[in-house]
């Protein structure tokens, strides 16, 4: 079977009218964008309140979104369809993920600007950027394989983005809690860390490490998204 991107858009065009039918789900594009607005006007300063907004936004569209727009189809009944159609699970797995990572890039592309943070090397902060946007959209994806429906996904998201914006929080226990050091490798938080570095001065090879973490991620992510979705066309 030959990759076919008329596959690929078709899917795309599919979930974008069913986005914008959905107000609930759609409605939570702003909200990163007016938090950047808020802390904008507030000038806010310090690395860590920019990334607190751009991991909203990861988490709210790439991996909300994301997994309401899987939720959804399995919601009326039109995964197994999917599954079942010409397509490759590469091309599905490309054409549901499109939508939610340009709408992804586009609200943290906005968010950094309406904020105010001009990175020092722009060029590396991007690349950390893709890879972080790939991983949360990935993340989506599982969430809404195991999730029924678009209201379950909105319940599940609640405790995600608690562990994916609260991991700054658990670093000062770490010295006294060493069981914690694993929260340093989580992909926000290497971000985060990569910001930092790279606002002191670092290149692209200086922070190479955090990459190939968060790289690791990602392929993890969709190494499993890809296992539970074909387990999901033989269970069902």
């Amino acid at each position: 079977m030959t990759f076919s991107t008329r596959r690929i858009f078709a899917i795309l065009q599919k979930d974008y009218k069913d986005l914008s039918r959905n107000l609930f789900v759609s409605t939570t594009l702003i909200m990163p964008l007016l938090m950047a607005v808020l802390f904008g006007r507030m000038g806010i300063e310090g690395i860590a309140s920019h990334y607190l907004i751009i991991n909203l936004g990861f988490i709210l569209v790439g991996a909300y979104v994301q997994s309401s727009l899987i939720a959804e189809e399995k919601e009326k009944n039109t995964l197994r369809g999917l599954m079942l159609s010409p397509a490759s699970t590469l091309e599905i797995f490309c054409g549901k993920s499109l939508l939610s990572f340009i709408a992804t890039a586009v609200v943290v592309a906005g968010s950094i600007w309406l904020s105010g943070y001009n990175p020092r090397n722009m060029a590396v902060i991007a690349i950390a950027l893709v890879l972080s946007a790939v991983f949360y959209v990935g993340l989506g994806t599982l969430i809404g394989l195991f999730t029924k429906s678009v209201m379950e996904a909105s319940v599940v998201i609640v405790p995600i983005m608690f562990i994916f914006s609260s991991g700054s929080f658990l670093t000062p226990f770490i010295e006294k809690y060493p069981v914690l050091a694993v929260v340093e490798y989580m992909p926000n938080l290497q971000l985060l860390e990569l910001a930092n570095r790279v606002e002191a001065g670092a290149g692209l090879g200086d922070v190479m490490l955090h990459l190939l973490v968060i790289l690791a991620w990602v392929l993890v992510i969709h190494a499993v998204a890809a296992y539970v979705y074909k387990k999901r066309m033989v269970d069902e």
